[in-house]
């Protein structure tokens, strides 16, 4: 027993940041941006915290399920932006929701939601949960150094919801890290304490563009390739690829290795939210399920990489 997808649901932000608007203030323009990611605009909060985000992509998925806060039974979140490191974001939604449950942040960068799923899964297995809210949320905006164009161009604010019940329609999943600091990071604030006199870097995401990259083209495609054998199935038996929307150029490439896939069976929409993190993924997922493009018993190949350095991938029967 794993589970089934009973709901979707997204929020982002009302204000969208275009390229043409960083060229405001960076030295960049719309045509770079576009040519090296594929991004257009981004969401932004201006007011908003990360719950509030999560509150309201929980809300529009409980409506989609058809499901009130009271089944709830467990809510798990997967953010590194929430407005505190304690309360954690679910903490938060569930105070925000009324609901009566246990509830966690998971933190895995922009894998996190493949994670969430198989954690989802796991709490399944265990038994005595009828219906489960897994979210991804992420107010990136609050913490990219916006002087520095070749990060802070790449990720947008959102979040996006799915409802869960007890199903067989999570079929398996594969993780690979290799774990440190030197390609991606963000740091917490130092403190205050007299005694810690270590320089740290500033609490924002430091990333290395072209490392990033390169162990994204590399292990992307690896790890669809290898969710599908571990579940005896050929690449031709995928419906849907609903990639880590981080860059076009990569999911691009990713497709055409993947020669068995349709190209135009992987589902994009960098174009209009950038990165979001955790939320890349169910930000599609709900944007495709509110389409109709999915049709009950299509396979759906979720992969993430980003932050740990980490990459994974998942299967998912609609």
């Amino acid at each position: 027993m794993s589970f089934k997808i009973v709901g979707t649901g997204s929020y982002v932000p009302e204000h969208i940041v275009t390229n043409d608007d960083l060229t405001l203030f960076l030295d960049t323009s719309d045509e770079w941006i576009r040519s090296r990611s594929g991004i257009e605009q981004r969401h932004v909060v201006t007011n908003e915290t990360t719950s509030e985000l999560a509150t309201k992509a929980a809300q529009a998925a409980l409506e989609n399920a058809g499901a009130d806060v009271s089944e709830i039974d467990m809510i798990l979140c997967a953010t590194v932006s929430g407005e505190y490191v304690s309360p954690s974001v679910a903490c938060m939604v569930q105070h925000n929701l009324g609901a009566q449950c246990p509830c966690l942040d998971l933190n895995a960068a922009c894998t996190a939601w493949i994670y969430l799923m198989d954690t989802a899964a796991a709490f399944f297995c265990k038994g005595g949960i009828r219906k489960m809210l897994v979210i991804g949320a992420e107010s990136m905006s609050r913490i990219l150094n916006w002087h520095e164009r070749s990060t802070c161009v790449l990720f947008g604010d959102g979040a996006a919801a799915v409802v869960l019940e007890p199903g067989d329609n999570y079929i398996t999943s594969v993780f690979q890290v290799q774990g440190g600091d030197d390609v991606i990071a963000i740091p917490t604030k130092k403190g205050i304490s007299p005694w810690y006199d270590r320089q740290e870097k500033e609490p924002l995401v430091h990333m290395n563009g072209q490392e990033t990259y390169k162990f994204a083209v590399s292990n992307f495609p690896k790890r669809i390739a290898e969710v599908v054998e571990k579940a005896g199935l050929k690449q031709s038996d995928v419906d849907w690829v609903i990639p880590h929307q981080a860059n076009k150029r990569i999911i691009d490439g990713a497709a055409r290795r993947m020669k068995d896939i349709p190209a135009d069976h992987f589902c994009v929409n960098i174009q209009k939210y950038g990165n979001t993190s955790a939320a890349s993924i169910p930000l599609v997922l709900d944007e495709w399920n509110r389409a109709g493009r999915f049709q009950p018993g299509d396979l759906i190949a979720m992969a993430a990489f980003g932050g740990g350095l980490s990459s994974a991938a998942c299967l998912v029967r609609w």
